[in-house]
């Protein structure tokens, strides 16, 4: 029996066989996460879902990002992949 409030995502996990890490990508938001456990990974997919959204957390900044070593002017606001070897996108 299912509730209206009931969410469903499709979620990859993937345990990296060289470092034992798990990954977790949710497929529909096109984020990820890795944990040392599964449930780590999901519970840090989770806060990375929330944040992706927009429900916690707060706006990256130019002075953030000057902060961070990055140029405001250089950065993309542009969504993109990212780039590690077990993300197919």
């Amino acid at each position: 029996m299912s509730t209206e409030s009931e969410v469903r995502r499709k979620i990859t996990l993937t345990e990296d066989e060289e470092t034992g890490l798990w990954s977790a990508v949710d497929e529909e938001e096109g984020v990820a996460s890795q944990g040392e456990t599964r449930v780590e990974a999901l519970e840090n997919l989770d806060e990375v879902v929330a944040l992706h959204k927009g429900e916690i957390g707060e706006p990256v900044t130019d002075e953030d990002l000057r902060e961070w070593g990055i140029d405001p002017d250089e950065a993309s606001d542009e969504v993109q992949e990212p780039d590690v070897p077990w993300f197919d996108g």
